[in-house]
């Protein structure tokens, strides 16, 4: 199968924005020979036909990275910079656009969409601002006669793979560290919602980057396009946002070529509140921690973790507050729970649902799809009781949330890290100490005191055991796409002097 340059772009009318639909290889857009629809999750009607790329277009964008790789990796850091600064701009002047690609082909209600592109615009701002700050270091050696230097270098060519519940966010972490640490990418995105994806590329060809270093290719035969790539000696890099299942599939293609590897993988949050905690607000921020993105995220409160002493007080305020969500479209003012992304992901709801009230679960609230077009389900609500095998250390990835009760903190901690998971937990408490003592002994990556979302630039976002490699945000992620260099250079002090 072969793909031909489109000029201009093959667009869709997606909430009025035009979008292009075509792969995009070395600098220009492309039309493959079959196509794969895009689905309103709202509605279940289609919205777009993108262009459906193969294992030969994604060796394609492979040997326009691996073109472009010595050119980007010795553009001078101030030029990059100012590469980025364009971009961020014209990010920045389409938000709307964004927002409403993001809400039709995912979604999420228009509120979310706006934040997810507000704070997705602030990671691509911070690579900016960190591109001319990747320092080295210079030593004597320890016995002397040469000096020690470590550098860093961009380790190659990167594939992003993107998913599909937080379409913008992840491109612009992702992309944003790749490109400022000087690695020309090759982004596959989640076949659900590659168009925002799309609208992120087309921004920075428009932004100026050059040819080979950004190309983007959608597919509905991800693990083939994915395992071919992977087995291509000359990709050095793959920074996978997804499941566990997946991200050990990729890591066992990584093996043999010793490829770089960054993992996102899946959580299994604790939510703990504590008998001090302030009631009122860890219940608001439960809700958004739980039903943001109809709890399609992998830091959503997964096991809300509650001490007696205020487990009925919490609950009651609780299951009030999800009463109180409104389903919907959304673009319909007022919504701010979306649909489910698939009907085949919403089936999966259903099944979860079963397997609670099988486990002896106790329905609060909820529990239904609901009628009409789209995939909607009901937040739901359940109170579990004692430790049942077949939910403990699974990810629920759906608008359900179960709470479970403890008689102190040792069992609350005990409790939240009895799971192979290790990705983000929550503590609620009115005493820092405590806090600082609780989250200390929690075996997550991050740890949110008092607050139920803690995505920042500024923050090293990833997990521990199943739940990652690697690190996105913060100062370690763009070197997560660099390698140290080491020159020991053999100086002549004597000489020096004379």
């Amino acid at each position: 199968m072969t793909t031909t340059l489109v000029s201009p772009a093959d667009t869709a009318a997606v909430h009025g924005r035009q979008v292009p639909t075509g792969l995009f290889i070395d600098g220009r857009w492309r039309r493959a020979e079959t196509t794969f629809p895009v689905l309103d999750p709202a509605t279940g009607a289609e919205i777009a036909a993108v262009s459906d790329g193969t294992v030969d277009d994604a060796l394609t964008a492979l040997d326009a990275a691996v073109a472009a790789q010595s050119a980007w990796r010795h553009v001078a850091p101030r030029d990059r910079a100012d590469l980025f600064t364009r971009a961020h701009r014209l990010l920045m002047s389409r938000a709307d656009a964004f927002a409403d690609v993001m809400t039709a082909e995912s979604g999420k209600p228009l509120a979310e969409s706006r934040a997810e592109f507000a704070l997705s615009a602030e990671f691509f701002l911070w690579y900016t601002e960190q591109i001319a700050h990747l320092h080295g270091t210079f030593a004597p050696a320890s016995h002397g006669g040469y000096r020690v230097i470590t550098t860093h270098q961009p380790v190659g060519p990167a594939l992003l793979i993107t998913p599909w519940n937080f379409p913008m966010l992840m491109i612009a972490r992702k992309a944003g560290a790749a490109l400022a640490a000087g690695c020309p990418v090759i982004v596959k995105s989640a076949k659900e919602t590659p168009l925002t994806c799309a609208l992120f590329v087309e921004t920075l060809s428009e932004a100026g980057f050059p040819d080979g270093v950004v190309n983007l290719v959608h597919t509905s035969s991800s693990a083939a396009v994915s395992a071919a790539l992977m087995a291509d000696d000359r990709l050095r890099k793959i920074s996978f946002t997804g499941s566990t299942g997946v991200g050990a599939t990729l890591l066992e293609q990584a093996a043999p070529g010793i490829i770089n590897a960054s993992m996102e993988l899946g959580g299994d949050g604790p939510f703990i509140v504590l008998d001090d905690a302030d009631v009122e607000l860890a219940a608001q921020q439960a809700i958004v921690c739980k039903f943001r993105n109809a709890g399609q995220a992998c830091v959503a409160a997964n096991r809300i973790i509650v001490h007696s002493a205020v487990a009925q007080r919490f609950t009651d305020r609780f299951v009030e507050l999800t009463e109180a969500l409104t389903v919907g479209n959304g673009f319909d003012s007022g919504v701010d729970v979306g649909p489910i992304i698939s009907a085949r992901q919403r089936d999966s709801v259903v099944e979860l649902v079963a397997t609670l009230h099988g486990a002896g679960a106790d329905l609060l609230t909820g529990g239904q799809p609901l009628p009409g077009d789209g995939y909607f389900f009901s937040p739901t609500v359940f109170r579990v009781p004692g430790r049942p095998a077949e939910l403990c250390s699974r990810e629920l990835f759906a608008p359900v949330a179960t709470i479970y009760e403890v008689g102190s903190t040792a069992e609350a901690v005990a409790f939240a890290n009895d799971t192979g998971y290790g990705l983000a937990a929550y503590v609620f408490t009115k005493d820092l100490s405590r806090a600082l003592t609780v989250g200390e002994r929690l075996d997550f990556g991050m740890v949110g005191i008092n607050r139920g979302i803690m995505a920042d630039p500024a923050a090293a976002f990833g997990g521990v055991k199943a739940s990652g490699l690697g690190r996105e945000g913060g100062h370690d992620a763009i070197y997560d796409y660099l390698e140290p260099k080491y020159l020991a250079v053999t100086v002549d002090e004597e000489e020096g002097l004379s």
